[in-house]
């Protein structure tokens, strides 16, 4: 049997949102200070897994993308 995460573990996610995720970007924070921003969850998803030791936190930024001519 597989040992689930305990909500204390830095590992632990939740989600807050069931909305779909690509209608955002995204900011990584580094506990450093430096900043990614990327244009979809799957790769905010990628480099928190691959860099979880070193990032603090994602942020979503309300920068709604547009598709197509205004």
């Amino acid at each position: 049997m597989t040992a689930l995460i305990e909500p204390s573990d830095p590992q632990y996610f939740t989600e807050t949102s069931d909305e779909l995720y690509d209608r955002h970007t995204y900011k990584i924070v580094s506990k450093t200070g430096e900043t990614i921003n990327v244009d979809n969850w799957l790769q905010a998803r990628e480099i928190w897994w691959n860099r979880k030791a070193f990032l603090s936190h994602v942020e979503v930024l309300d920068i709604k993308k547009s598709k197509g001519f205004k």
